[in-house]
């Protein structure tokens, strides 16, 4: 289990982040959500170890990996832009990774991975030869042969629409609960979050507005922030809200 506690970050005089705490159990998706400039991308960089903390702790599996090197935390990240090489097709952009960690993954492990992924047909493709739903998928393979023990999204359905999104945010889904990984998403959509996550961790000018499942954040707001947050951003009445996503409105 990933425990993130009491974490701050500062950047000058500002307080960016202040007592952050929330967990993400083996299997579970759990979305960092909140408005641009509200200080979510950059808890992902910190849980990732792209940035230090300021204060507080982020523990793996009872390990204080605070202060450990991004290399050795054994977390890895699918960017927003998916950061595949051009020049390489999405076998070799989906392995680049192991050419300096050649026994970490099997041939056949590689295959089984872009079998999973429904990459089979396309493996030999040059990235400009991919539409944006098989980049993703390729980023996605890629991260995956790495056999990473906690899984960071950055906006992964931001550039998909429809269909694909659909069709990405169930893969997603099922990679966490197929290989038991703990999954941290970074989005502004409260619906991708709504529909695509375990727990929510809302996050309202660098402190926690609240952290909880996505029903019981429609059902039972924790302030008057959360609950026009949620029903602002969707553009959505709210009593068609609790049909939306499952509930029932007294």
């Amino acid at each position: 289990m990933l425990h993130v506690q009491h974490v701050s970050k500062q950047f000058g005089e500002k307080m960016v982040l202040e007592d952050i705490s929330f967990h993400v159990k083996p299997g579970e998706i759990v979305s960092l959500l909140g408005a641009s400039g509200s200080g979510k991308t950059t808890l992902l960089k910190m849980i990732l170890g792209l940035m230090p903390v300021d204060g507080g702790t982020i523990h793996y599996q009872d390990k204080d990996v605070t202060h450990l090197p991004m290399k050795k935390r054994g977390f890895n990240i699918v960017f927003q832009d998916y950061a595949l090489f051009p020049h390489l097709n999405a076998v070799d952009n989906i392995t680049y990774g192991l050419r300096n960690n050649p026994d970490l993954t099997t041939e056949a492990e590689v295959e089984e991975y872009i079998d999973f992924l429904g990459l089979t047909p396309h493996k030999h493709k040059k990235i400009h030869e991919l539409s944006g739903g098989q980049k993703q998928r390729v980023a996605l393979a890629r991260t995956l042969v790495m056999k990473p023990n906690v899984l960071l999204l950055d906006e992964p359905l931001s550039a998909l629409d429809g269909v694909i999104k659909e069709s990405i945010k169930e893969r997603i889904q099922s990679i966490a609960k197929e290989f038991g990984l703990a999954t941290i998403i970074v989005t502004h959509d409260p619906e991708e979050a709504l529909t695509l996550s375990d727990k929510i961790l809302l996050i309202n000018k660098g402190r926690v507005a609240q952290f909880d499942t996505p029903e019981r954040i429609i059902q039972s707001p924790a302030s008057t922030f959360v609950d026009e947050f949620i029903v602002r951003q969707l553009n959505i009445k709210r009593r068609n809200l609790f049909t939306l996503f499952g509930g029932s409105y007294a």
